[in-house]
């Protein structure tokens, strides 16, 4: 599992929250499927998911298409 997948989620999600600090991404899979998952603090939840879900989305689609390159899945789960 290529290290730029976790690395990626974490700086996106830096970007789009108040406590850039307190962002973690913790991955798992193998070499064909890589599961994110996206731990933010409280209060930032609403900027991650975003309206509808579109900041959610829009991420989801941006880590699958870089997974994509490296012939990988990827899911990206958000935890509260």
């Amino acid at each position: 599992m290529p290290a730029n997948l976790p690395e990626l989620a974490k700086e996106l999600a830096k970007v789009l929250v108040e406590s850039p600090d307190e962002v973690f991404v913790e991955a798992s899979g193998d070499s064909e499927y890589v599961k994110l998952e996206l731990e933010v603090a409280e209060d930032d939840l609403g900027s991650v998911i975003g309206r509808s879900g579109r900041t959610a989305r829009a991420l989801r689609t941006i880590l699958s298409a870089a997974a994509e390159k490296n012939g990988q899945r990827c899911a990206l789960d958000i935890v509260e």
